[in-house]
């Protein structure tokens, strides 16, 4: 049998990390980006309503932004602190301001929930607008609030 390696996010130290934006993994032209919306091991986790909603609203408007063409997936971190965002052809800088005017768009959103619905959705009653505008709010505080160079603290 061969020996089992260890994937490249369980080498990141989550004991040091924080809320932000992080390059996790470049492969060929496709770069995943950490988008950690929770300090890891803190105690306060998303709960699945407000990822499910966040999961919706995100991934529609990234994929009708101008980047949209260059997505490959968004979705939630199974231990309930971000999102993956897996882009083709990525500059750090480009996927920065169209995190923040993604984020700004769910904030400042009016109408109906995108995929509320059950023909688009497997689980549409578990989905709440208000709950993806609070979890935008905050999380676009945080980068806001300073520079980013996308890399993992050592």
């Amino acid at each position: 049998m061969s020996e089992v390696k260890k994937i490249a996010s369980f080498t990141v130290d989550h004991d040091k990390l924080t809320e932000g934006i992080y390059v996790s993994r470049v492969d060929g032209d496709v770069t995943t980006y950490d988008m950690r919306t929770r300090v890891p091991n803190s105690g306060v986790y998303m709960d699945n309503l407000t990822m499910h909603s966040v999961e919706h609203m995100f991934a529609t408007y990234v994929r009708s932004s101008s980047i949209g063409n260059r997505v490959i997936y968004f979705g939630p971190m199974g231990c309930q602190t971000g999102f993956y965002l897996l882009v083709r052809d990525a500059e750090n800088a480009e996927i920065l301001d169209t995190v923040k005017d993604v984020l700004a768009k769910i904030i400042n959103h009016e109408g109906e929930m995108f995929g509320a619905v059950r023909r688009e959705c497997g689980n549409y009653k578990n989905l709440d607008l208000d709950s993806a505008k609070a979890e935008c709010r905050r999380y676009l505080a945080i980068l806001e609030s300073r520079a980013w160079d996308f890399k993992y603290e050592e």
